[in-house]
């Protein structure tokens, strides 16, 4: 009976003595090879309670066996934490992947930059992959780990703002630059070292003096991170008249309308992506629950009054956006600027795609891409972080020193092809034989002794100089 009671226990003891065994073989393994990994994930919370093979597989117990290592994805860490992946799934996070590839360029580009994660992907790999079609390109693809970075994992970590900085700084969304030099990030500088990061973000402000990216963006841990304006700062629904056409152009820019205003098959791609809000109700959701989080420190009052000011920000960014938008589409309309190698690829040709980035066809629409991706972005992101500088002199200047440019290159372009336009007339006129003042008609070979007369070229330079200098002093 003693010997049916032992092999009984050792029964039921051997599903947690192979886990043991196997956890140990695992990191008694990787001591030798990865050390600082293996130290990594001891040091967490997570190191105490599983085992590698729970998130890598057990397939790979050898050096033989490496290629069978399993990478995790967000539905691996799912299994534990269903609630954080279901918001995260909800939230914008989750579609960054997807909404990279959305961009029309995208797979011209180096694919290091993209599924290398060498630029690009780097940060937009935070979005959720199914691990298909990963190829050589595998690895960081779990997206949570983008925060609670691997190998511990940390909670605390993830709670600074500076998780958040490896991507939300920079280019197109400083983020990082707006907040760490506004009012709210100068506290948590010189005071965010005493915080307890230990606490949950439900109990933050127990110890916080300040609001971080996470306590405004994740209020309560929520794990759905979205907001009412999004990285393209445009709503479907446009319920301001005077706002409206000039949120139509900017749709144009973006293919995601036609020339005429009409729906584009790029329409498609902003419901899933989650790049616009396509009713006010999907964009006031978003803004109250905000109006929330900011009334924790501030009046109700002083919070809608401040992220108006971010809204009429962003209105008058648009109106000096949408009229350079409709200058370069009018060159193309006119003929001024040829048609592009691409135009089957633009959905709202004679308007620029600006969702091309750097891959333009001209000088014109290269400034207008900055102006909106650089100087429009930091606009409104500046108003609604609460940095002045960055509002004054990295986005509304800025913005407006590219509209003076583009406005210039306009004339530019216009008096050179009505020089070029007037030159070919008169050209054409005296190769049809014109009278002159001895009454008799010029002939192609008298034509062509002339031009090649001494000092003809220089004459013919300096009369098409003059000519472009009056017509340019004339648009002045």
């Amino acid at each position: 009976m003693k010997r049916l009671l032992v092999l009984l226990v050792l029964m039921l003891l051997t599903p947690f003595l192979m886990g043991s065994a196997t956890a140990s073989i695992c990191t008694d393994c990787h001591r030798g090879i990865t050390p600082e990994i293996v130290e990594d994930f001891k040091s967490g919370v997570m190191g105490e309670n599983i085992d590698c093979s729970d998130c890598h597989g057990f397939a790979h117990s050898s050096a033989d066996t490496v290629d069978k290592v399993t990478m995790p994805t967000h539905e691996t860490c799912g299994k534990c934490h269903a609630t954080q992946d279901s918001q995260y799934m909800d939230g914008k996070h989750s579609l960054a992947w997807t909404a990279m590839f959305a961009m029309p360029t995208t797979a011209d580009q180096p694919k290091e930059l993209m599924d290398g994660q060498k630029g690009c992907g780097g940060c937009h790999k935070i979005g959720a992959r199914d691990g298909t079609d990963w190829d050589e390109y595998h690895y960081g693809a779990t997206g949570c780990d983008s925060c609670h970075t691997r190998h511990s994992f940390s909670v605390e970590e993830a709670r600074r703002p500076e998780a958040c900085m490896t991507c939300h700084q920079g280019f197109d969304h400083a983020q990082w630059e707006m907040y760490s030099t506004s009012k709210h990030g100068s506290i948590y500088l010189t005071e965010g070292d005493g915080w307890d990061w230990s606490a949950p973000l439900s109990d933050a402000k127990a110890s916080y003096t300040s609001p971080t990216c996470q306590m405004c963006h994740m209020s309560g841990g929520d794990h759905n991170v979205i907001t009412s304006w999004g990285f393209l700062g445009v709503r479907v629904e446009e319920p301001i008249e005077e706002w409206a056409d000039d949120r139509a152009t900017v749709l144009k820019s973006f293919g995601v309308l036609d020339a005429d205003g009409n729906p584009t098959a790029r329409f498609d791609l902003i419901s899933p992506a989650k790049l616009a809000r396509l009713t006010m109700d999907d964009w006031n959701a978003p803004r109250e629950e905000m109006i929330a989080v900011c009334g924790d420190c501030h009046s109700e009052k002083f919070a809608r009054i401040s992220l108006e000011e971010g809204d009429r920000m962003l209105r008058e960014a648009d109106r000096v956006y949408a009229e350079s938008v409709e200058i370069v589409a009018a060159l193309h309309r006119d003929g001024i600027l040829p048609e592009p190698d691409y135009i089957d690829e633009l959905p709202s040709y004679p308007y620029p795609d600006v969702l091309r980035f750097y891959d333009q066809s001209h000088t014109i629409e290269t400034d207008l891409w900055v102006m909106w991706m650089k100087y429009r972005m930091r606009c409104f992101q500046s108003a609604f972080h609460t940095n002045a500088d960055q509002e004054q002199w990295y986005g509304w200047g800025p913005l407006k020193e590219t509209a003076v440019a583009i406005k210039s290159e306009d004339r530019s372009l216009r008096a050179e092809a009505e020089l070029a336009e007037a030159t070919m007339a008169t050209g054409t006129k005296e190769t049809t034989g014109t009278t002159g003042t001895t009454g008799t008609a010029g002939t192609a070979e008298d034509e062509a002794d002339a031009a090649n007369a001494p000092g003809f070229g220089a004459m013919f330079s300096f009369a098409s100089i003059l000519a472009l200098f009056v017509l340019l002093r004339r648009k002045g």
